[in-house]
């Protein structure tokens, strides 16, 4: 059963990412969405975190939210997918639930 987990608090004011990470099964995703888009830039304390993650789960972020927050594609870590409201939709149709991470 896979789980669609969304994040939407930064991880540098929550610990929403730390909780998610920690408890998610393997072979979920996770989408990063409104302020929780910043777990998604290199260069941060909590990219190593993201990174590590990625070799058990997919990782997505909402490009609107990262535009809104001008965040430029070039700043994302490699192996995180842009999805734009589209995708957002498809990937809650492909995951059996979906876990929202406040």
């Amino acid at each position: 059963m896979a789980m669609l987990h969304t994040i939407n608090k930064s991880p540098f004011e929550r610990n929403s990412l730390d909780s998610c990470l920690r408890l998610a099964r393997d072979g979920g995703s996770v989408l990063l969405i409104e302020d929780g888009v910043y777990a998604a830039t290199k260069g941060t304390k909590v990219a190593d975190k993201v990174t590590a993650a990625m070799g058990r789960m997919k990782f997505y972020v909402l490009g609107p939210d990262m535009k809104a927050r001008g965040i430029s594609e070039d700043k994302i870590l490699d192996g995180i997918q842009v999805v734009d409201y589209g995708g957002f939709v498809d990937l809650v149709a492909e995951h059996d639930n979906v876990q929202s991470w406040l």
